[in-house]
């Protein structure tokens, strides 16, 4: 048991493309979008990662 035990659980920030949106807080919508971006990045840095395999194993193969 927590000693913080009255404090309510925070829920893990999530979002499903293309919920409503009509009934989240501007400040729940920042945290959104921070979350989306952070998450554009790390998809960005592995297909970055991925690009350079591929192309340095079709460079071996020319």
């Amino acid at each position: 048991m927590s000693i913080f035990e009255d404090e309510p659980q925070k829920k893990p920030l999530t979002h499903e493309i293309g919920c409503d949106l009509s009934m989240i807080s501007v400040d729940e919508l920042q945290e959104r979008i921070s979350m989306l971006q952070q998450e554009i990045e790390r998809l960005e840095t592995e297909r970055s990662s991925k690009e350079k395999s591929k192309n340095a194993a079709e460079s071996l193969f020319r």
